[in-house]
């Protein structure tokens, strides 16, 4: 044992590492080993902390565009103007006129509502000139 203890002094001598070296090392290294938990939960919080002031920041801005709202909708006019929009109501006296079908004009009636492809061949099922359609769409955009 004493021995062992000689070689490694000796081992220690030769690569000119001195036992104070040694236990200034050691002393350091369980100081990092019992830091670095604290400082991990630590760096933890604080981006937690940073990510909740920002969600407070966030609802904060939510708040005011919702006082801002608040406000337009005790706004009488505004009130009646969302009413037309929204609900197509009119003041009495007033006639309203709704038209359907505005989509198409008469060039359009008997037009597809799609091109069809020329390159689509025929003679082959349904399925062939499906997937020829699809391929043809996504060579011609």
């Amino acid at each position: 044992m004493a021995s062992d203890q000689k070689s490694l002094a000796s081992l220690l001598q030769s690569r000119g590492i001195s036992g104070r070296v040694l236990v200034f090392v050691s002393v350091l290294f369980i100081l990092a080993i019992t830091l670095a938990p604290p400082m991990q939960r630590y760096f933890t919080q604080r981006a937690q902390i940073n990510a909740l002031r920002a969600q407070l920041h966030d609802a904060g801005a939510q708040l005011e565009e919702a006082k801002k709202d608040l406000a337009r909708w005790n706004d009488p006019a505004y009130v009646a103007s969302q009413a037309r929009t929204r609900l197509h109501f009119v003041f009495p006296g007033e006639r309203q006129y709704i038209i359907l079908n505005t989509g198409k004009t008469e060039d359009q009636k008997g037009a597809p509502a799609a091109p069809v492809s020329n390159q689509i061949p025929t003679g082959l099922p349904w399925y062939g000139r499906l997937v020829a359609s699809i391929t043809s769409t996504n060579a011609n955009p």
